[in-house]
């Protein structure tokens, strides 16, 4: 084959004719022709950018269609034969090079062609309306006198494919907050791959860093959840919802499509986490390291179904079973339990997706470490708590988007046990607002939030009753 740019059409016709005109005669005229690689132009000299075609030799062709002489005769036929040939194989050549490329090493792609990066950003202003000042909430430490804007969360996903059995999930969170009180530093959120086991992927393995699956809310993404913060007595079981494990997750082809379609259409769905999962798991929390020899237990069942009318339903239960190893200051002591307490909870969740009512509710019960009312000795104790939630969707708002108003309480009786000395939390919050999405690109929250919760920052960690005006803009891209 030659350089450049000349195509297999012209090789072929030039070596056809060459060898055509060669037993013409002997006596013509011979020349040696080039082709230009980037302009196709025929040259009878060298130069830049030519390529040699051949030696051709001129043809009289109305001599020979005028001969009598059956050589000459014959010699036309097979011209015109030739000429036939010439444009069949140029047809397949063009069908060819309209061709796919060939596939290489199975799929044709490497991971990278396959990589798809997505992202958020909410900024947030928490404004006092009244009530105590001197507070620190749980979920959201900008809330508190003193504070003005804030970017809770600016997070990449870079996600794909790597063959047909694998599949991999990135997220770092660019606005985490170090122990000094630092804002807008780098952490790793999810780092993890998922083995599919069988390639209609109902069966698979997910291993490294990721949420754990327990209950609805601690699944939702923050991009997708209508109330700014998850509820307490829910999200206590697990730190940033995620640690460090193996899960195994059972999701027959029907329900990945339906799970996928309570994210894509807008109904606040909680994403693929198994119909049935079952997985083992540090105990510690998200980028903290393990601090006894003992692995935490989770198994979840979910089932979302939908009615002749279009509505879909959606219930299931979880359970989590451990032990956990609280951190101890300020001369507070663990009973007998040196290597931690028994870490355990069984929750139930029930949500009837807003179409264009809905309704959201969650339960859990448990046991766990819990300091005392004395304030000196950290020991086993009870748990309860969960939320309901009532939300209406509104798909076209005078002409601008999406409008979801809602309302929701929560409740909670029990330790947060990742905070240092594992202190008590009587939580019962009332929230109300909306949530408004002119555009996929852009959703707004604002609500009021009337909190009456335990102020678990400083000893003696003291009930507070605060109203704030909670406000969040949110850009997705």
């Amino acid at each position: 084959m030659t350089t450049g740019k000349m195509t297999h059409k012209t090789m072929v016709a030039a070596m056809m004719l060459t060898a055509v005109s060669a037993t013409a005669t002997a006596e013509t005229q011979v020349l040696e022709l080039y082709v230009d690689s980037a302009t196709k132009q025929i040259f009878s000299e060298p130069g830049p950018n030519r390529v040699k075609m051949g030696i051709f030799r001129s043809v009289d062709t109305e001599t020979e269609a005028k001969s009598e002489n059956p050589a000459s005769i014959e010699l036309a036929e097979l011209r015109q034969s030739l000429e036939l040939k010439q444009r069949e194989l140029e047809e397949k050549l063009d069908k060819i090079a309209m061709a796919p490329a060939p596939k290489q090493g199975g799929s044709g792609k490497s991971w990278a062609d396959t990589m798809k990066v997505r992202g958020y950003m909410q900024v947030r202003s928490n404004s006092i309306l009244g009530g105590d000042k001197q507070i620190a909430h749980q979920a959201d430490r900008s809330i508190g006198d003193n504070t003005n804007f804030l970017i809770r969360r600016m997070r990449l996903v870079f996600s794909g494919d790597i063959g047909e059995r694998l599949s991999y999930y990135i997220q770092p969170d660019f606005a985490s907050r170090s122990g000094d009180g630092t804002g807008n530093i780098a952490q790793l959120r999810d780092a993890y791959g998922d083995i599919y086991l069988t390639k209609d992927k109902v069966h698979r393995l997910r291993i490294g860093q990721s949420k754990i699956p327990y209950g609805f809310e601690n699944l939702q993404s923050s991009q997708n959840r209508i109330a700014l913060d998850r509820a307490d007595a829910m999200n206590s079981c697990c730190k940033d919802e995620r640690d460090l494990g193996v899960f195994y997750y059972y999701t027959p082809a029907d329900k990945q499509d339906m799970f996928k379609y309570l994210v894509d259409s807008g109904l606040k769905g909680s994403g693929n986490y198994g119909m049935f999962a079952f997985g083992a798991y540090n105990g510690t929390g998200a980028n903290r390291s393990e601090n006894n020899d003992n692995l935490h237990l989770v198994s979840r069942f979910t089932y979302p179904v939908k009615f002749e009318n279009g509505q879909i339903f959606e219930a299931g239960i979880a359970g989590i079973y451990g032990t956990f190893k609280p951190s101890l200051s300020g001369g507070v002591v663990a009973d007998s339990r040196t290597d931690g307490f028994k870490d355990q909870r069984i929750g139930l969740h029930a949500v009837l997706y807003p179409q264009p009512f809905g309704l959201q509710a969650e339960w859990n019960w448990g046991r766990g470490p819990s300091l005392n009312d004395a304030g000196t000795v950290v020991e086993e104790a009870s748990l309860n708590g969960g939320y309901i939630q009532a939300m209406y969707r509104i798909k076209d708002f005078y002409g601008y988007g999406i409008m979801t108003p809602f309302i929701k309480w929560q409740y909670f009786d029990g330790a947060q046990k990742f905070e240092t000395n594992a202190p008590q939390n009587s939580v019962s919050d009332w929230e109300a607002g909306f949530e408004w999405q002119p555009m996929p690109e852009i959703e707004f929250t604002a609500y009021y939030s009337k909190l009456d919760r335990n102020n678990l920052a400083t000893v003696p960690y003291a009930k507070y009753n605060t109203d704030i005006l909670r406000l969040q803009l949110q850009y997705n891209f």
